[in-house]
């Protein structure tokens, strides 16, 4: 294992109250922190690596909440906004028979608040081994700029450039628009996550094979297409290769993505990116595990696997 040269992995998004549905039914609900960005942030802490985040809260309850929690998983807050109107946005989360999620009833008081370019910190990309981002903020247009300037302190900076698309389409006017706006960022990503209809809607593909074909000219090092409990395919320099998850008893699927997510980061901080298709397999096959078992507990953050809970996957990536 290398010595990391830059001192976190910074992630940039919103926060979120997640009302978790209990069971099928979704006739009862439990509250969480949530958001993609905020649950992969805190996934990499509890794994042992450092995490900071860029996100915006208000002077509220809620957004007390937020930063405490935040606080408490020992994810760095040095670079996040306070602004005191704003209001964390929260929605609901409902399950199928299948334990797959759902997300119903968004909430967003003000949608128009948000991080903006100004408040970006040099100094946070600069300690920064790689940012990481999502789309599901760049539907709102202050957002989408404070994105499209971090990305670029990011390349100026040295940093790689990770992307889980996280696709959230009620966010959003149009498909059409989701689609276009994901698409700008491609050319300058290293890393990214997409779920298997992500990959077809970004694409407008009807196979992996095809949308990973059609995904080539953006040259991404490190591409990964998630597909639930039958694992993940990897495309590294142009080879693709499956590797399979776990069997588990799967609860609650809410926070596996994330715990993937999670893992890759990990092993990108502390290794770099991979080096060949072998290692490519390992990084991914580690990732698996960790999405498998945040899969078999309920919620998002609460499911996030803890560093002693991995102590042996961690042996095998040594």
């Amino acid at each position: 294992m290398l010595e990391p040269t830059r001192e976190f992995i910074l992630i940039y998004g919103d926060a979120f109250v997640d009302y978790i549905a209990n069971d099928t039914t979704n006739t009862s609900f439990t509250k969480f922190l949530g958001g993609t960005t905020i649950n992969v942030a805190a996934g990499i802490s509890r794994i042992g690596a450092p995490s900071a985040i860029i996100t915006v809260t208000g002077e509220d309850e809620t957004s007390e909440f937020v930063r405490n929690e935040l606080k408490n998983e020992g994810v760095n807050t040095n670079y996040a906004k306070i602004i005191p109107e704003k209001r964390v946005t929260s929605v609901e989360v409902h399950l199928t028979e299948n334990h797959d999620r759902i997300f119903t009833n968004y909430q967003d008081e003000q949608p128009d608040i948000q991080v903006e370019s100004s408040h970006l910190v040099d100094e946070a990309f600069e300690k920064a081994s790689v940012f990481s981002f999502c789309s599901n903020t760049m539907f709102q247009e202050t957002a989408l700029e404070t994105t499209k300037v971090a990305v670029k302190k990011a390349i100026e900076k040295d940093c790689l450039i990770a992307m889980d698309a996280n696709i959230r389409p009620l966010r959003w006017e149009s498909p059409q628009q989701c689609l276009d706006t994901i698409s700008e960022f491609l050319p300058y990503v290293n890393v990214m996550k997409l779920a298997d209809e992500e990959l077809f809607f970004i694409t407008e593909s009807n196979s992996i094979e095809e949308g990973i074909a059609a995904l080539a000219k953006y040259e991404i090092t490190l591409l990964m297409i998630t597909v639930g409990a039958e694992g993940t395919y990897v495309v590294f320099n142009g080879e693709m290769q499956h590797v399979p998850s776990i069997k588990i008893d799967c609860v609650d699927t809410t926070g596996a993505g994330d715990a993937f997510m999670s893992g890759i980061l990990r092993s990108i901080h502390l290794d770099g990116l991979p080096k060949s298709m072998d290692e490519a397999y390992d990084y991914i096959y580690f990732s698996n595990q960790l999405g498998a078992m945040a899969a078999t507990k309920a919620g998002a953050i609460t499911a996030m696997p803890h560093l002693h809970e991995i102590e042996s996957l961690i042996k095998h990536r040594l």
